[in-house]
């Protein structure tokens, strides 16, 4: 018989942990739909390091990408889907989870 961790950490989805992914989620937890560009300004990251991201968390199913054109220019769409939307609420609750455990024993 194998114990359940019950430390609320155990709970902490890899695919958000990292800074800006996490940073992501949050800010398209936010809204509709955000602009690649508005996005990278936001959480102040170059191009290429929020499109490795947004990949990492597009495979994952977090979120979609839409491409497109605005005034003949190409232009990039985020939207968090509901299963990141889900995954992003679970996080924020183990993250409460862990900080609230610390705050009762001080």
């Amino acid at each position: 018989m194998t114990n359940k961790p019950s430390h609320p950490r155990h709970e902490l989805d890899g695919t958000i942990h990292a800074p800006v992914r996490l940073s992501i989620m949050s800010a398209l937890a936010e809204t509709d739909e955000v602009d690649f560009a508005f996005l990278r300004d936001l959480i102040d990251v170059s191009d290429s390091l929020l499109s490795k991201h947004i990949s990492t968390l597009e495979k994952a199913g977090y979120l979609e990408v839409k491409k497109g054109f605005v005034d003949k220019r190409p232009n990039t769409w985020l939207t968090i889907t509901d299963e990141g939307l889900a995954a992003y609420k679970q996080y924020v609750n183990a993250l409460q989870r862990i900080i609230g455990s610390h705050r009762s024993k001080q």
